[in-house]
Formats: C-alpha cells, structure tokens, sequence
C-alpha cells in the first residue's frame, strides 16, 4: 500500500511540475506578445579572393578573423593560444578565442560581460574599449584596457580565460591608452601606454610618447612615476605621428617595444625599439618599420592596406608569429567590413624582429606555423561560409552583439525564437536601442531573417539593418503608412554625404498585413540590394537593386568600427512622416 502510496505522491508532483510549467509559459508567451519574434538569422560570405584553392594541412588563408577585430592581442598558455580585440561600445565586450594552430580560432566568450566592467551607456559607437592585451602569468590571465569614455584604464583578471572576469582594478595613474601589462623574469610588472607629449608640448600634429609605470600585484596598484621611453616615434626629424599600442617583448635578455605608428589609416604601420633594461633607454631599428603597406601599388590584387598594432607571441618550438590588424578595400582604400585580424610569421635578423613579408603585399594564402592541426569541428572566422542561427539555445550565440550595455533586458530565448522587444529607444539615438547584430565579415554576402510583428502605429518600425553608426546605415524593414498601410520601406541615412537626417529611398505598400516578413540584403563590395517576401516558399521580391553603400565605410562613416548586419525594432523610429 505504502508502495503505490508513494507512486501516487510522485504521479501528482509530476502534474503539478507540469502545469506549473504551462503556467510559466503561458504568462511568458503573453508576455511577449508584444515582441518583434525572429524565427532565425542567416549569413553567408561569398568573397572572390577567399576562393582560392588552398591546402588545408599546410595552408591557412589571411585574415585569421575576417569582419571587425580590430587590435589583436595574443598570449600562449598550456598548450593553447588566446586572442582577444577591441570591441568600442559594442557589448559584450572584448571577445576571446582559443585556438591550438594559430589558424582556427574558436570564440569560448567575452571579457567584459557586466555593466560593472564597462557601461557604454551615451557613448559614441567609436568610443569605449580600445585596444586591450592580454597575457598570463603564474596561473592567471590579465586583460589590460582602456574604457575611453568610462573609468579609464584598468585591469581584469580570471583564472579561466572562457570567464567570468574580474571587476576591473582601476589604474588612474595610467594618463593614456593602448596600455600593455609585462611580466618580468624578476617578478617585477611594468605598464607601458600611449600618453600626451612630454610636458603636454606637442612639436607637431601627432605627436605622441610612449610610458612606463611599475605595477604591484598584491596591493593591486601603481608604484612608480611614468618614465618616458620614446618621445614622437622612430625619427623625430621625420614628425613622426600617433606612436600607440607599445608591447614589451623579451629575447636573449633583450627588452623589445613593439609599436604601431603613424595612426590607424592608410599609413598605419609596426615599428621596434631595443634595450638592454626594462626602462630604456630604448634605440628604433634602422630598418623601421617592420610592418606596413603604405608604400605599395594600390593597384595591386588582393590589396590589403592600413596594417600595424601587431602583438607577438613564442611557440614550444621557439618560432615566433605576429597578429596584426589590417582592411581588404573596394575602390580608393574603402571597406564597409572594419579592421580585420591578420596572421604572420616573425624572423630575427641580428637580434632585431621582422614580420616576414611585411613591406610586401600581405598574401592571402600562407604557409601554416608548425603546430599540430588543430581536430576540433568549430565554427568558420575566415574564408567562404554560411552560418544560420535557428535560435534553439538558452543563451544568445558569441557572434551576437548589442550597441551599447542593455540596463534592462528586453530580449528572450524561447520555443525556437527571438523576441526583441521594442522601446522607446530608436537607432538615430546615442542609446541601447533594440539591436541585435553580428559582424559584416565579407565584401561579398547575402544575410536574410524573417520576422512577426503586428504594428499598431505609424511610428513603429522593425526590420534588418545594415549599421555602422547612428548616422550611417542602412535599414530595410515594414511600417504602417498614415493611411495604416503595411510598408516595406528602405531607410538610407548618410550624415557625412547628402543627407542631414534619414530618408526613406523606397517603399512599397503591401496588398494585406502580412503575419510574417522575410527580409533580406545582398551585398558587392560598394552596392547593397534589399529584397524581402511574405511567404517562405515565395520568390525574392526585389525592393531596391545597387544602392551605394560606400556610406557604410569607414572612409566616409569615420569612426574605428566596422558595418554590423542587426535585427532591429522600435516603438518611435519615425517621430515624423
């Protein structure tokens, strides 16, 4: 009796548990009634020069990480590699990869993941993280990094390089950014940034110095007075500009300083410095600058141009490799895609480093570095690729991003959907509006979603954009008109060139409200065309062929991100029609 008993108690926690959970989601459902639903999100590159017929056990094609990764730093630690990028006021923060041959990274996390690490809030989308380091040491992994717009300079910490993250050890004495952290056989640390002139006296536009600062682990702060290492850059007499980006490097009981120089456009480049101390004096290699493409044919195939802001790191074997950023342009050094990270090996050449091959055309297939391959199936960051998000986990997948720290949630995971919730917030503003995107990686690519979302007013919107800032995107979504049509509409706006404020270039009343949307961009280098239908096994509907989405560059946008492909929403993107 005592048996069934207690199969009966079991049988009625069972259907309690599960009308609880119906309940749940129930609530949760009307809850989120009023969401933009995202059934799924594709992306595919489709670039000319990635295929190219390589051997993948010995080759490996340039950039190891295509799209917006811009300031690559790397460190080694048991057995593995790691790499991290600046990420601005994108958020999360500061993406880290993992990779065991240098060629395939996998991306395991983020750095900044908590708006106590970085709140973004109100800042430019060119402002926030700029370019962090990272290194190991003794069991812990440290991220260096300047929030430009927050707190400053600061240090996070984590055992586990996949996270969670330290809260950040503020450096006020840190007076600069790109700041590097260095660990001496000694066990003493060093900082070393980019910072104003000596005495704030600038001798000419640009210029620069490089610091150092002594660092205390256990009481976590400054212990010294910065001491100038190099004043202006390479050669003075030259007025050499933004010398940035320092790493401190030791071999055969040489100190190395690695720097970029001359700023991060078309004549960006990596130069070094050498001493026999930590402190200096520091002497510029005759042969400077070890990294750049300023000095080539522009009309060369495959050009790759603005490279420099190298990092290095050692294999087990002793040979030695440089991450470095750099851009693929279309037509007069313009590129919707951002800074990309780039792969190379290093020689040393009488005790001084060069990037093999770097005053020459970067090439798109190299030889691959003398690691074991890598056997773990991951997810492609370089190459022809496709990709889709069925949205089927818990979690947002790494590739996604919101612009700016969300201090609500207002997005949800559930039943194999998206849903964004639309606010008040719109793209014009400086705001955590309703965007979730992921990086533009190609020249040449097609990206598609489909969306549900019954609009009540004229000043709602939803749709797929193509986003570089505030100012300078591209949005293809549905409206309702003042006559309460349905629209499709296609949204240009180009502060720098034509146009003050955002247009809509096209649009097109549709015959019914359709319960869902498909939307879709294909993009050629310069020119975008935006397509979208109401049924899914329909054909393409062309909305707008070659649009000029040179305003997406970073030539005309400014700024140091690249174009993000989003899905976005809003309860008051258009205030006035």
């Amino acid at each position: 009796m005592k048996k069934y008993r207690n199969k009966f108690i079991i049988l009625i926690l069972v259907l309690l548990a599960y009308s609880c959970k119906k309940i749940s989601q129930t609530k949760q459902s009307v809850a989120l009634t009023n969401y933009a639903a995202f059934d799924w999100f594709t992306y595919k590159g489709q670039d000319e020069m990635f295929n190219k017929a390589i051997n993948p056990k010995e080759e490996f094609l340039n950039p190891i990480l295509s799209g917006f990764y811009p300031d690559p730093s790397i460190c080694a630690a048991n057995g593995k590699f790691y790499l991290i990028t600046s990420t601005f006021s994108y958020f999360p923060g500061i993406p880290i990869f993992e990779s065991t041959d240098l060629v395939n990274w996998k991306q395991i996390g983020h750095v900044i993941t908590r708006k106590e690490q970085g709140d973004f809030s109100g800042a430019n989308v060119s402002e926030g993280m700029f370019a962090p380091t990272i290194r190991y040491n003794k069991g812990i992994f440290y991220v260096i990094c300047t929030n430009v717009n927050g707190s400053g300079n600061f240090i996070v910490t984590a055992k586990d390089p996949a996270g969670p993250w330290s809260d950040p050890i503020s450096l006020p004495e840190v007076n600069g950014i790109d700041p590097d952290i260095f660990f001496d056989d000694d066990g003493k640390v060093y900082i070393t940034h980019n910072g104003p002139p000596p005495n704030n006296i600038s001798l000419h536009d640009g210029h620069r110095a490089i610091y150092m600062l002594t660092f205390d682990l256990k009481s976590e702060k400054i212990t010294s007075e910065p001491k100038l290492l190099v004043n202006g850059g390479t050669d003075m007499a030259k007025k050499p500009v933004w010398i940035e980006a320092p790493h401190i490097i030791k071999k055969d009981n040489f100190y190395y300083l690695i720097c970029a120089e001359g700023g991060t456009a078309y004549n960006h480049s990596e130069v070094v410095f050498r001493s026999e101390n930590v402190d200096g004096p520091y002497v510029s290699y005759e042969n400077n600058p070890i990294l750049t493409q300023r000095n080539l044919n522009p009309n060369r195939e495959n050009e790759i141009t603005t490279t420099g802001h190298a990092d290095f790191v050692k294999l087990e074997n002793g040979d030695w490799w440089a991450v470095f950023l750099g851009c693929r342009p279309y037509e007069d050094d313009m590129y919707n895609t951002g800074r990309e990270t780039f792969l190379m090996p290093v020689q040393w050449i009488d005790g001084w480093p060069t990037i093999i091959g770097g005053n020459d055309p970067i090439p798109i297939v190299s030889k691959k570095p003398n690691l074991k391959a890598a056997t773990e199936s991951i997810n492609a960051t370089t190459g022809n690729f496709e990709v889709m998000d069925d949205f089927n986990d818990l979690v947002l997948d790494a590739q996604w991003n919101f612009i700016r720290t969300p201090l609500e949630k207002w997005h949800e995971l559930q039943a194999g959907k998206l849903y964004i919730k639309p606010r008040n917030e719109s793209i014009h503003t400086q705001t955590n509006f309703s965007f979730i995107g992921r990086r533009q990686q190609h020249q040449q690519f097609e990206t598609a979603t489909k969306v549900t979302y019954k609009l009540s007013d004229s000043r709602q919107a939803v749709g797929l954009v193509a986003f570089q800032n505030e100012k300078h995107y591209l949005l293809l979504g549905k409206r309702l008109n003042l006559e309460g049509k349905t629209e499709v509409f296609l949204e240009r706006c180009a502060a720098n060139l034509d146009d003050k404020s955002a247009s809509i270039i096209r649009k097109q009343v549709l015959e019914t409200d359709p319960k869902d949307l498909f939307l879709k961009i294909e993009g050629e280098n310069r020119y975008y065309s935006f397509y979208y239908k109401t049924k899914e096994n329909a054909p393409w509907v062309l909305l707008e062929k070659g649009i000029d989405a040179s305003v997406l560059s970073t030539k005309i946008a400014s700024g140091f991100v690249g174009t993000y492909l989003a899905m976005y929403t809003s309860l008051n993107h258009f205030q006035k029609q």
